[in-house]
């Protein structure tokens, strides 16, 4: 496995007075009961995880997990307590401001729920804005606008004013921005929540397209699971300050580590989410010569077949060999089983 983009080790974000001797006082393991005796307020609590080039990981969690903190700490825009962040081999708790700062403007791009744009400002201006920034001429930075504003479909609105733009359009400025710069690693933090459904679905099919092409690293904050499903290659959920449970949709689905996580996922429409692979049992009592569904497929795609059948379906990957079988039993405790 690559190198990981992001590694977080040990990670706090600890809030009242003198924070860092608190968390040394307590031998970097405070009771929640010491939180409360103290008047501390752990927002980010011991985090560890590594993001992996080219990763979508969404950070979930309620209000006031702690999902938009982390973020911030990650670049450092809000300072940790203690712990490390290693980004491209260098642990940026010890960078200088200066250093954070030539990093921020050069590596990393940020999308925050507020579209932030510049109001007497032009499109061109506003995604050219990074890159005036850094110093690069009007003509090469206008070039390099443009590119971005024809990648994100806004050909043609490059002189309009964000006061001229539809909402889904106005966030459209605000990924091109911070895309200008060419990050290495892209943080989005709640980017469509104050969309309209309609247009937050549109934004959510324009930035896996973008993807696709970009291959970008990024750390996605949502608190809507059904936008998770759609955009994470991996789920982080946060519960109060911690994560608790990291891995794939299904995993967090099938797998719950928590109570909590349990309660978070149960309302998923687990016909669009689990794949056969998932629910399948060995391949015993396949018979060779029925129906066959692929080990990729979901559950919902393959109900109807196997719900008809007598006996067990065959399932194989994607090299036409026999991996398992299904049967309608499975597949009904997969859609309908308590999983309370």
């Amino acid at each position: 496995m690559a190198e990981p983009v992001i590694l977080c080790r040990g990670l706090w974000k600890i809030y009242g007075s003198e924070p860092a001797k608190f968390l040394a006082r307590h031998d970097s393991n405070p009771s929640p009961e010491q939180f409360e005796q103290s008047g501390h307020i752990g927002a980010v609590q011991d985090v560890n995880l590594d993001v992996q080039p080219g990763e979508i990981l969404v950070i979930m969690g309620l209000s006031g997990s702690g999902k938009s903190t982390i973020v911030r700490c990650l670049s450092r825009l809000i300072e940790p307590t203690h712990g490390q962040v290693i980004f491209q081999g260098t642990d940026l708790l010890k960078a200088t401001e200066k250093e954070m700062i030539e990093i921020r403007r050069h590596k990393m791009g940020m999308v925050f729920q507020n579209f932030a744009l510049l109001p007497h400002r032009t499109v061109i201006d506003n995604v050219a804005f990074p890159l005036e920034v850094q110093g690069v001429d009007r003509a090469q930075r206008h070039e390099r606008a443009l590119e971005i504003i024809e990648l994100v479909g806004l050909k043609g609105r490059e002189k309009y004013y964000p006061r001229e733009l539809s909402g889904g359009q106005q966030q459209r400025v605000g990924i091109a921005r911070s895309l200008a710069v060419e990050p290495d690693v892209w943080f989005l933090d709640e980017p469509f929540s104050a969309l309209d459904p309609l247009i937050r679905r549109e934004m959510q099919d324009e930035f896996l397209r973008l993807q696709n092409l970009l291959h970008k690293t990024i750390i996605f904050i949502t608190h809507d699971f059904d936008e998770t499903v759609r955009l994470a290659d991996r789920i982080a959920i946060m519960y109060e300050g911690r994560i608790v449970q990291l891995g794939t949709a299904e995993e967090l689905v099938t797998k719950p580590a928590t109570d909590y996580v349990r309660a978070f996922t149960r309302d998923i429409p687990k016909a669009k989410l689990l794949t056969v692979a998932s629910v399948m049992g060995p391949a015993n009592g396949a018979r060779g010569d029925g129906p066959a569904v692929t080990d990729d497929q979901r559950i919902g795609d393959v109900a109807g077949l196997v719900i008809g059948q007598d006996k067990p379906v065959t399932v194989v990957n994607g090299s036409g060999n026999v991996v398992g079988s299904l049967t309608r039993q499975q597949v009904v405790d997969a859609l309908f089983a308590d999983r309370s």
